[in-house]
């Protein structure tokens, strides 16, 4: 995990998930539904997944967003040298300790101005690889955003690192999860499954 790619550092936090700021010229790196991890105390990391990335204006952007004409060095200029205040919101759905993964909210949540990182591919396969998708409850539990969105994000994300070492089965077996815990839900059931068609076409069939 030394070579991970940092993509910001911890504004404020909770166990239930964290807020993490970075520059407007990092954004190329995080994504919606992308898996990140950082520290927690007692030599642990905290598992999230990006549910919003959120860029809020200030006074100069406001002038400039009004203004007739905008040159495209002041925009480079405004994008590059000004700290743009850019936040990244991000679910907890999991934490490891002790070389173990959990897919429970971790017990105790990150600190203020820890280093965010994005995982690799081999840490996305070990973190979805582990237990039997517990943390899926995490993302269906949420009222402040679409899981329906946020599901077929991570699982298109999480089929691909896994069909990168041959387990072209994994999304098949996610998908079947989902539908046995919405099983009761025919309404999320139906707009989680359209999403995902959407993502993934007939690749999980």
């Amino acid at each position: 995990m030394t070579n991970a790619i940092q993509i910001g550092r911890m504004l404020r936090s909770g166990t239930m998930g964290f807020i993490v700021g970075c520059r407007v010229d990092q954004l190329d790196v995080p994504r919606f539904g992308e898996l990140v991890r950082a520290p927690i105390p007692g030599d642990s990391q905290v598992y999230g997944l990006i549910h919003d990335i959120r860029i809020d204006d200030d006074g100069l952007v406001r002038q400039l967003a009004t203004a007739d004409t905008v040159n495209l060095n002041t925009i480079a200029d405004n994008r590059v040298h000004r700290n743009m205040p850019v936040e990244i919101s991000v679910l907890s759905v999991g934490y490891r300790q002790n070389e173990e993964i959990k897919h429970l909210l971790p017990p105790r949540p990150p600190l203020s101005l820890d280093a965010i990182h994005k995982c690799s591919f081999e840490e996305l396969r070990a973190f979805t690889a582990a237990g039997r998708f517990g943390y899926f409850r995490h993302i269906l539990q949420q009222a402040d955003f679409s899981p329906a969105e946020l599901l077929a994000a991570h699982i298109e994300q999480a089929h691909e690192a896994h069909s990168r070492s041959d387990n072209s089965s994994w999304a098949t077996d996610a998908v079947k999860e989902i539908i046995t815990l919405l099983r009761d839900d025919y309404a999320t059931l139906m707009a989680v499954m359209g999403t995902l068609r959407d993502a993934l076409g007939d690749d999980w069939e």
